[in-house]
């Protein structure tokens, strides 16, 4: 079975955006429906104690934590968006990583509308959560959450079994050879070389 070539920059840049499109779209669709449909802060059962609605708005990040700082989670939402962007644009010719990066990407730019554009106002928005699973954590979330810290983990096993972004597979000998490389550039650059 032969393996596929790897992405161009453009097609790789694509595909994080489409995703990335897709995910932020439904985000915020998801958030319109449930301010529309459920009333704030009151248990909607929907699957038992399984699953219910919870309609909040949170000021902080995971369990309302930095409720004074919101500005900061936009700063730092900003800064993850455009090192995937970056990224894309410079690195990435993997598949696998375009998708997880582009619907990494579609979360974080779907916490980031709300910060940005929702009340109390720009740039200290509330992020509007609504999805509790009580059995499984305390946690209130939303589409973008899911997606945020499902990819995540996808990002730690990409790392974990190698796979660079370029779809190169790290392997030992790779490593001897980017520490040999590495190992070239500090002689020639240290304090004997000339």
């Amino acid at each position: 079975m032969r393996s596929r070539p790897p992405l161009r920059p453009a097609a790789a840049g694509i595909v994080i955006a489409i995703l990335a499109v897709v995910v932020l779209a439904a985000d915020q669709l998801a958030k319109t429906v449930a301010i529309d449909n459920l009333p704030p802060e009151r248990v909607v059962p929907v699957l038992g104690d399984a699953l219910q609605f919870y309609l909040v708005r949170n000021p902080g990040a995971a369990f309302s934590l930095g409720e004074g700082v919101t500005w900061l989670f936009t700063i730092a939402l900003a800064v993850v968006a455009a090192v995937i962007v970056f990224l894309a644009l410079r690195r990435v010719r993997s598949r696998l990583w375009a998708v997880v990066l582009g619907l990494l990407l579609g979360g974080v730019l779907g916490n980031l509308t709300d910060r940005l554009l929702r009340e109390p106002g720009f740039p200290v928005g509330h992020v509007v959560d609504f999805i509790s699973t009580p059995w499984m954590m305390p946690a209130i979330y939303n589409v973008a959450d899911v997606f945020i810290v499902s990819m995540m983990i996808s990002v730690a096993i990409l790392v974990l079994f190698g796979l660079r972004l370029d779809g190169t597979r790290e392997t030992r000998a790779s490593r001897a050879a980017d520490a040999a490389a590495a190992g070239d550039v500090d002689a020639s650059s240290g304090p004997g070389a000339r």
